[in-house]
Parts: structure tokens; C-alpha cells; sequence
């Protein structure tokens, strides 16, 4: 590209900033209101589009329904050009705020990891989620090097201009059989996580797989972070989930599976 071309692109960008930060503030206050804030998760510019058209307040994406909607697994096996593509296309289809499950932001080091923020930044999203776990490994980080990610993430979006909403997801209930953390300990080692992730610079506290109404709400009073549960069969209601704290709420890959078992129902009628 030549330079003049790359100095377009660098004003244009300035000229998002403003609307930018604007839809990053609000999607922070939206964690803040009198009931949780809910996350239909969406994987496309027109699963975006269905939810907007039904209310939605803000838009999440769920890695394993981006992957599946290409064609990949889940566990960052989509090109990272791919996830970021897809990021900007949602973000640019709506005024509204967007978050994007990074997952472990395709990389371990830090240098490498703000590279990727900073481009994920420029896509217009306005949050990711952040998960501890090993992709491509077993168990969990261990929590100094989470912490030190999490600050590096914090850092370069300050660079940015966007006060990006970092939700910290650990893995303490889905990582089961790949570390050694007991289930008598795992509440345990979520506050102990939430509390280092908070001091790094987190804004939110992800817990999928934790279902226990009593624990949700032991984990809600200890970690001063908005909880996201994840809601999916077997879980306390969305109205006991807010009498718990819990403060957000998202439907992962289930939205995905829904959407594939009505086309599949639509096939097979069409078929058979």
C-alpha cells in the first residue's frame, strides 16, 4: 500500500475514535443497569442483524459459532485475519456496541498479544472476552502470567483511545480433567483468579460452566466485577441468575446450535 494510501487509512481511523470510545463507555454502563445485561451470542452480520431486530442492547460472538459458521473448530482455529474480517464486518453493521470472544488472543506473549489487540481495536469492536485456559494445551495459565496479559491488554487500549471491555473468562469449571484443581477447590481458585484479574485491569469476570445458584452468588459478593454466567440447559433461571449478582448473561454456542437444528429440521422435511 503506498504511503498516501496508509495515511488515509490513518485519518479515517481517527475519525471512528470518537464514536468509538462513545459505544465502549456505553457498553460499560450497560453492566451497570437495574437488571443484567443479556447476550444473545451471534457468529455473522445477519445472525447480528435477527437479534438487533428483537431488542438487543449490545452484540457478543461466540468463538465456537464463528468457527463453525467458517467451517473450523473451536480453539482458535480460525485464521486470526479471518476472526478479525469477521469482527469488523458485525461492527460495521450496526450502531451498536460489540464485544468478541477472543478467546486466548492467539498468542502467550505479550509483545504479541498487544499487536493483536490493537488490530482487533481497529476492527470497531468495543470488548473481548479473555479466557485463561491453554489453547492448543491443557489446563489453565498460571495466574501471575494471566495477570501479566490481561495489564498488557489494559496498556495498549489505553494507547488506543478505547476504554475496551476486558471480561476475564476462567475456565476453573470447563477446564475439568485437564488441571489439577479439585471441584471442592474450584470456587476457591475462580475468586482467586477474579480478584488478580480485576487488580490487572479486567472489567467483567466470565465463569462458564459454573451452574450452583449458591456459589454464583458466593463468587458474585467476592469478586468486585460484573459476572457473566453462561446460560444453557440446567442452569438457575435469567431472574434467579439476578437475584445471585449476576450481572451479564450470554448463551455461548447455543443460539449457533439452535439456528443448525432448525435448518436441519427444514432439510430433512424437504428430503425425507
Amino acid at each position: 500500500m503506498s504511503a498516501l494510501g496508509n495515511g488515509a487509512n490513518v485519518r479515517a481511523r481517527r475519525n471512528t475514535m470518537p464514536a468509538q470510545a462513545a459505544k465502549a463507555s456505553h457498553f460499560h454502563d450497560l453492566h451497570r443497569g437495574d437488571t443484567p445485561l443479556v447476550l444473545v451470542n451471534i457468529w455473522d452480520p445477519g445472525s447480528a442483524a435477527t437479534v438487533i431486530s428483537q431488542g438487543a442492547p449490545a452484540l457478543a460472538t461466540g468463538s465456537a459459532s464463528v468457527a463453525s459458521a467458517m467451517g473450523f473448530g473451536d480453539g482458535e482455529a480460525v485464521p486470526l485475519p479471518l476472526v478479525l474480517e469477521n469482527a469488523r464486518r458485525i461492527a460495521s453493521s450496526t450502531d451498536l456496541p460489540v464485544t468478541l470472544d477472543f478467546e486466548g488472543g492467539y498468542a502467550t506473549d505479550t509483545a504479541t498479544l498487544a499487536e493483536n489487540i490493537r488490530n482487533v481495536i481497529a476492527t470497531g469492536v468495543v470488548g473481548i472476552n479473555f479466557e485463561d485456559q491453554v489453547i492448543g494445551g491443557s489446563g489453565l495459565h498460571a495466574i501471575d502470567d494471566h495477570v501479566a496479559r490481561i495489564a498488557a491488554i489494559r496498556e495498549i487500549a489505553e494507547a488506543e483511545g478505547v476504554d475496551l471491555f476486558i471480561n476475564a473468562r476462567t475456565d476453573v469449571w470447563l477446564d475439568a480433567g485437564k488441571a489439577v484443581i479439585l471441584p471442592a477447590e474450584r470456587l476457591r481458585e475462580a475468586i482467586t483468579r477474579g480478584l488478580a484479574f480485576a487488580a490487572a485491569g479486567a472489567n467483567g469476570f466470565f465463569v462458564p460452566g459454573l451452574t450452583d445458584a449458591e456459589q454464583i452468588a458466593e463468587l458474585c459478593e467476592a469478586v468486585p466485577l460484573p459476572i457473566n454466567a453462561m446460560h444453557f440447559e440446567g442452569m438457575p433461571s435469567m431472574a434467579d441468575l439476578a437475584l445471585a449478582g449476576v450481572r451479564r448473561i450470554s448463551f455461548g454456542p447455543g443460539p449457533y446450535s439452535c439456528a443448525m437444528a432448525a435448518l436441519a429440521r427444514q432439510a430433512q422435511a424437504a428430503y425425507h
